[in-house]
């Protein structure tokens, strides 16, 4: 069974992973949003927008953000759900196959890595590394524990999308790790002066 057809099925329902109405995901969401290192990004690009919910929330933090998931169906809900966001365009795309153009200053990769094998995890980063501006944040954020369809684990996947960046932060619990990398270390408490 290809992808698509799987994450087309999964999205036959309006919000299948409960993104709107699980407390486990608005609290994920709210660490993910409190953790980025900038008011606010020039131009973001999230893979796996599912159907838009994390989406909404980053546009808040982007003049520009493009949205890319492997589903059809998914991608419909997200341009449906975030239509009143004239700054956000939702693109139907696979990666590591496809790759948007130009350069980004905030790249989020949440719960799509483990989807994809070693090989295409080097694939992925490669491409990720390539469209991460040289002052930008690459963040990501994955489920840890085993479930049907995951083709990595979540250390995996953390390990490859870091290698050869500067760790910038990172959070773990039991449920998932939160992690992102730039080129250089980074400091907001030196940014603002305090040390």
């Amino acid at each position: 069974m290809s992808a698509q057809p799987y994450f087309d099925e999964v999205h036959a329902i309006d919000d299948p992973f409960g993104y709107r109405s699980r407390w486990y995901e608005e609290r994920k969401r709210g660490v993910l949003m409190a953790s980025l290192t900038r008011r606010s990004f020039q131009r973001g690009w999230e893979l796996g927008c599912s159907n838009g919910v994390l989406t909404e929330a980053l546009a808040g933090r982007c003049e520009r953000l493009l949205a890319t998931d492997i589903s059809p169906r998914a991608t419909f809900q997200a341009r449906r759900s975030l239509a009143h966001l004239p700054h956000v365009q939702v693109h139907c795309a696979q990666h590591p196959q496809q790759w948007p153009a130009g350069r980004f200053d905030l790249i989020v990769c949440s719960e799509m890595g483990y989807y994809l094998g070693p090989d295409a995890l080097v694939e992925l980063r490669d491409g990720v590394h390539a469209a991460l501006k040289d002052d930008g944040l690459l963040v990501a954020c994955h489920w840890l524990p085993s479930f049907n369809g995951r083709a990595s684990r979540t250390a995996l996947v953390h390990e490859r999308l870091g290698r050869g960046l500067q760790e910038a932060f990172c959070y773990r619990d039991s449920d998932f790790v939160l992690q992102a990398w730039s080129r250089t270390p980074l400091s907001l408490a030196s940014e603002e002066g305090l040390r």
